[in-house]
């Protein structure tokens, strides 16, 4: 009886408000129906506004040609609106005839449909019936979407789309008031093309054209009249007719989706019905089976093939920068939602090079957990034109469980990018220590003594509190062994002196380097500023790759950094352009600051270097440095052309396997030179598609070579002259021994002396102490030269003796050979002229 009351009330305000509406003004009802529905009805909203509706997003990378390649799509709601002239008249015609016959004669509401459901329902008693027209199913469906996309809170989200749906009096007045304010903003076109649009075909199937590519491998201008009947019976109950469910026993394969076929053709009867098609198009599509072409849409990084990881840095980008929305959530959500397509910065045929030379060269599983990566960017934009490692891109648990040859974390980024905390780039990073003694004013020609000592002592450091920090003992290892030299910069990049690198941050500020690293773009992989030890001079902070990549770019750009860049341009659901992320490029270093680094960075690939394996066949400039960390845990090959900047990296993921250590090697050769078989590769496909010209001309005001004062070391012992002839900066060449009256060891002479250039060569000469000084005795009465040779210890004198009357009685020595103060051998012929009144 209640029921029944509730449904006579009903059908009061209903009927009342037709009329009252004006919606199908043939019908006549009661007026006093009608006058006690309008203060129900008025007081509800008329107005809806549709939003645009929720679309999937794409992500493109383009080919040399310059057309696009889909590496990935994302939604929420997999929906690809379309106008209503692509979408089949069979599907039009199918919708209106199984929906809503005479949805292009009411407005808005079907008094007839209405009023028998409305009766069946709440006064009969029976099961919900239908009788929605398309505008009443179009505003439900826009309220849920609303409800969706708007609603953030998970409970009034909920009531939301509860009310929109729910069976009740109430929400279906509501509902009509809206259809009918619908139908006086838009025509009956587009109406109908926003329901096509917005229509729900279960899943996360939205859409007309969406749900014709998924169940049918076809677009929605391409519908049959069995196909679009099929789509449209799907609308009215999805979780009950979809035909993606083969193994359901009441609408699958086994009974020819049965259910689905029904409501099929009851809407190919009603086409028929309504004039749409002929009865031979009728009889052909009744006997069409059910026969879905089920076509998984594609969504994520995991279908970007080779391009996975780059993919997923890309929709770090879209989560991180403040330009897509207030937050994560807010920034992922609308990406997802807006039909938007993003055209990246990826280079198709770069990346395919890159992807070949790091699978050729490094397994994606071995006996130790390697990791590789390479990745480069465009010089003097910040555009990263490849990025790819050794292992399969995947973000299933399942997948990344089973098979180690997967990864979803990406190498070559830092953690808040979808990265790892970083990995130590060892060697390479002697950059920053090269630019920051430039900077200072230091000349790449300057010497400096390199050799290895126990202890470096006090290292300046303007980050700690005493200005100051001590080095710990034992002293800095050469990579090869060794206890260095006194080079410069110069030879220190070419060879990769650690001790050298280390000698030279000694006459700098620890702090300045690492502000010189961060001001090139370089960031720690996880959070957190760079470490600023003694060191990290030599490679032990734990970076990004691509950061570095973006180093040497700086260099090779003339001192401009750039952020890294992904993507060029996105466009909305309209084709409207949207903002991206701009490099933020400036002038980090002074253009002749890098341009003298470059001059040392080129050397790398010279005889001697340590580039040397790393060059490439066509001759384009490059500069570069290599790295090894630690016992060979990481090795590293990162440089530029003056047009693209690559770095390399062949690494333990986990673990501390020494690649140089033959157990570990590959079958493509060691591990610890698959860099020198990688980068170049990559930077030869670089230079045949971009080029490279000779780097920027220093203007040699940090190329001179300082002379300096040289110290005199005669007298000294050789090794105190050696000490200290290198400590002033020069080396020592031994001359030998001579014969001298010297000391025996002692230094006797040098050459050259006064000043020269640093790190010129002394050569100093030793006594070898078999020699006597020859005494002075001229003037002297002839036995006493006798006795002063004697004493002397000479004993072969030969005399010659000229006689003049003026002499003295004893005798006179008027000169002697060789003269006073010479050193000869002991047993020498010493020869005496002497004057007498009479010669002997």
């Amino acid at each position: 009886m209640v029921k029944a009351t509730v449904g006579f009330l009903a059908m009061s305000v209903v009927a009342g408000v037709l009329v009252t509406a004006t919606v199908t003004p043939a019908v006549a009802i009661a007026g006093v129906a009608a006058n006690q529905s309008i203060g129900i009805f008025d007081g509800l909203p008329e107005y809806l506004e549709v939003d645009k509706l929720s679309e999937k997003s794409n992500i493109f990378a383009t080919r040399s040609d310059g057309s696009t390649q889909l590496l990935a799509s994302f939604y929420v709601e997999n929906r690809v609106e379309v106008p209503l002239d692509q979408i089949s008249q069979f599907a039009k015609d199918a919708a209106v005839s199984g929906e809503d016959p005479r949805f292009y004669e009411h407005g808005g509401v079907d008094l007839p449909g209405t009023l028998r459901a409305v009766a069946q329902t709440y006064v009969l008693g029976n099961d919900v019936q239908g009788g929605s027209s398309i505008t009443q199913q179009y505003v439900k469906n826009v309220l849920v979407e609303k409800a969706v996309r708007n609603i953030t809170d998970e409970a009034e989200r909920a009531a939301a789309i509860d009310e929109a749906t729910r069976t009740s009096p109430e929400r279906k007045l509501r509902e009509m008031k809206l259809a009918i304010g619908i139908e006086k903003e838009y025509t009956k076109d587009q109406i109908l093309q926003g329901y096509l649009n917005i229509a729900f075909f279960g899943g996360t199937t939205y859409g007309l054209e969406t749900a014709s590519n998924y169940y049918y491998n076809t677009t929605a201008a391409n519908l049959t009249v069995a196909q679009a009947a099929s789509l449209i019976a799907i609308v009215n109950n999805p979780a009950a007719l979809r035909i993606d469910q083969p193994d359901d026993p009441e609408n699958g394969v086994a009974n020819g989706y049965a259910r689905n076929k029904e409501r099929r053709d009851y809407i190919i009867g009603k086409m028929l019905e309504e004039g749409k098609i002929s009865q031979a198009d009728h009889d052909a599509a009744i006997a069409t089976p059910v026969e879905p072409q089920i076509t998984q849409p594609s969504t994520g990084c995991s279908t970007a093939g080779n391009a996975g990881y780059f993919c997923d840095y890309v929709t770090n980008v879209l989560k991180n920068n403040e330009i897509f929305g207030a937050d994560e959530d807010t920034r992922w959500t609308n990406f997802r939602r807006g039909g938007q397509d993003v055209y990246t910065t990826l280079d198709v045929d770069l990346q395919d090079a890159a992807v070949n030379a790091v699978d050729s060269q490094v397994p994606q599983t071995w006996n130790f957990d390697v990791g590789a990566v390479s990745v480069s960017v465009e010089v003097g934009t910040g555009r990263v034109l490849a990025m790819t490692q050794n292992k399969k891109y995947s973000q299933d648990p399942e997948v990344l469980a089973a098979d180690p040859s997967y990864s979803a974390i990406n190498l070559s980024t830092d953690k808040a990018y979808g990265g790892s905390a970083g990995i130590q780039p060892g060697s390479t990073y002697k950059l920053f220590t090269l630019v920051d003694w430039l900077k200072e004013g230091h000349s790449i020609n300057e010497s400096v003594n390199g050799t290895r000592t126990t202890t470096w002592g006090t290292f300046t450091d303007s980050c700690e509190a005493g200005g100051t920090v001590t080095s710990p003992s034992p002293g800095t290892r050469n990579d090869e062994g060794g206890n260095g030299q006194v080079g410069t910069p110069v030879t220190f990049t070419k060879t990769s002196l650690n001790t050298g690198f280390v000698a030279m941050a000694r006459e700098l500020d620890l702090c300045a380097i690492r502000d010189t690293a961060a001001a090139m773009g370089v960031v720690q992989g996880s959070d957190g500023e760079l470490e600023h030890n003694p060191s990290s001079v030599l490679g032990t902070n734990y970076v990004s790759p691509l950061s570095m990549a973006g180093a040497y770019a700086t260099i090779a750009s003339g001192g401009i950094t750039c952020d890294p860049i992904a993507i060029d341009r996105i466009t909305d659901a309209t084709g409207a352009d949207q903002p991206v992320p701009p490099a933020n490029c400036r002038q980090s270093i002074d253009r002749n600051v890098a341009a003298t680094a470059a001059v040392a960075l080129q050397s790398t690939f010279t005889s001697g270097g340590t580039a040397t394996a790393s060059r490439t066949p066509d001759r384009v400039p490059l500069i570069g440095k290599t790295g090894t960390t630690d016992d060979a845990v990481a090795t590293w090959m990162t440089g530029a052309s003056t047009r693209v900047a690559t770095a390399v990296g062949v690494f333990n993921i986990q673990g501390d396997a020494n690649l140089r250590s033959r157990q570990y090697f590959f079958d493509s050769g060691s591990s610890a030179t698959a860099r020198h078989r990688i980068w170049p590769v990559v930077m030869a496909a670089a230079n045949a598609k971009y080029g490279g010209e000779a780097f920027p001309e220093a203007d040699g005001s940090l190329q001179v070579v300082p002379k300096i004062e040289i110290p005199d070391v005669t007298g000294l012992a050789l090794a105190d002259a050696k000490a200290k002839l290198a400590a002033a900066g020069f080396s020592v060449v031994d001359g030998g021994a001579e014969a001298s009256d010297a000391a025996v060891g002692t230094v006797t002479r040098q050459d050259p002396s006064g000043s020269a250039q640093a790190g010129s060569g002394i050569t100093v000469w030793t006594s070898n102490g078999n020699q006597k000084t020859v005494p002075d005795v001229v003037g002297q009465d002839l036995e006493a030269a006798k006795a002063a040779f004697g004493a002397a210890g000479f004993a072969s004198i030969t005399l010659s003796c000229t006689e003049d009357p003026k002499a003295p009685d004893t005798g006179q020595v008027t000169g002697q050979d060789p003269a006073g103060g010479s050193s000869v051998a002991p047993d020498a012929a010493l020869k005496v002229a002497v004057s007498a009144k009479k010669c002997p």
